[in-house]
């Protein structure tokens, strides 16, 4: 399996992902950490969703692969169960060679290959199961079921003599039972035994999880990055709707890929429509883009709506705190700022959200929750 050529759209899943920028640290941490011969068994890996976590743990688990070969010797004493993890133990690394490219290897390597295809006897990968076989929607939560696979699959023998590695991808999209069943095998991790945790929003995650993790946070991307990566992933898209989509993704590749793929910049075109009408409503605009929302198939579009609309508040906020526009190519988030004051903002922002969240919790009508949440705002900078 290869990389694929710059001018293929769209990025690869993490585990066949070669490419990686913005994180040169976390991949020093990283790297230092396993030449340390002290690695500890349990990494925390949080950031915001979209930056590049999951294809830097499979970098990372990559090299843990490729650079830990045990000797005979050394394999005897694991087999035997000798030393708690956590003591420092004898060098492994024998063939281990440090080539100054971070955590690269490159994708015609065969820990590579192997562990793209999911196809390396030392490497476990949990995440939200497939709802059907179809397999174009995942499940909400990942199942106990499949973290129990986890403590048994760490206890065994590495199969090539050196480090047994799991990737959990998200953490905190565990129901409750399999959280549970995750701090188990944390509590007595196994010698040689690495697991990677993903979080995009680590305070789901239970405190005794959190706590016997060694925590990695992962910066959002600048926009140089983003930049760099929507030229390789999204060739077709205009510059000025670049810049758009990196002053909206806010530092997350990701999101700016999922905005352009999903039409996210035609419904934040929709919403500034409306905004700017503000403090009046135009009823039409306004009934327009309900029903929009409204429909069955537009789900994603809804959500993608209220993310854009609170991203929109969240400027406007920072701009009255600050009695000055945050950014002077946008006037419309300037004229909002001034149509009320800091304390009104504050108080409408609540209000969104809380729609925005009983919308879900009570599968509430999407276009009355929209109508609502415009009729908040009007409200808010008539008074």
């Amino acid at each position: 399996m290869s990389a694929r050529d710059d001018d293929d759209q769209g990025p690869l899943q993490p585990r066949e992902n070669d490419y990686l920028i913005g994180h040169e640290q976390a991949e020093a941490d990283l790297k230092a950490a396993f030449h340390s011969e002290k690695l500890a068994h349990a990494w925390l890996m949080t950031g915001p969703r979209g930056i590049g976590k999951a294809t830097l743990a499979y970098r990372f688990a990559r090299y843990v692969l490729k650079n830990s070969q045990a000797s005979d010797a050394e394999s005897e004493i694991i087999t035997a169960g000798a030393g708690l993890f956590g003591e420092e133990l004898p060098a492994t690394d024998n063939n281990a060679t440090d080539t100054g490219e971070g955590l690269y290897l490159p994708p015609d390597d065969r820990v590579f290959m192997r562990t793209a295809s999911m196809g390396h006897a030392d490497l476990m990968s949990i995440e939200r199961q497939w709802k059907d076989d179809k397999q174009v929607q995942r499940k909400t939560t990942i199942a106990v079921d499949d973290v129990r696979k986890v403590g048994g699959f760490m206890r065994m023998t590495p199969a090539e003599g050196g480090w047994r590695v799991v990737i959990v991808d998200a953490a905190d999209e565990m129901n409750h039972n399999a959280a549970n069943a995750l701090l188990k095998v944390l509590e007595e991790p196994p010698v040689r035994s690495l697991l990677l945790l993903v979080a995009h929003n680590p305070g789901r995650l239970l405190p005794t999880i959190r706590s016997r993790c060694r925590k990695l946070p992962v910066s959002a991307l600048n926009d140089a990055n983003v930049t760099t990566l929507l030229g390789r992933y999204a060739t077709m898209i205009p510059d000025h709707d670049k810049k758009t989509l990196i002053d909206l993704a806010q530092g997350s590749i990701g999101k700016a890929l999922d905005l352009a793929a999903g039409g996210g910049l035609d419904v934040y075109d929709e919403l500034n429509a409306v905004l700017g009408e503000l403090p009046q409503l135009d009823a039409v605009k306004l009934h327009k883009l309900g029903d929009k929302l409204a429909r069955k198939e537009n789900e994603a579009s809804f959500r993608m709506a209220c993310e854009l609309l609170q991203f929109s508040l969240s400027k406007v906020i920072r701009c009255a705190a600050t009695n000055q526009s945050e950014d002077n190519s946008n006037p419309l988030i300037s004229r909002l700022s001034g149509l009320a004051t800091l304390d009104r903002w504050l108080e409408v922002w609540e209000k969104v959200s809380h729609l925005i969240d009983r919308s879900d919790a009570a599968n509430l009508d999407r276009k009355q929750v929209t109508l609502n949440i415009f009729h908040a705002l009007a409200k808010t900078v008539t008074h």
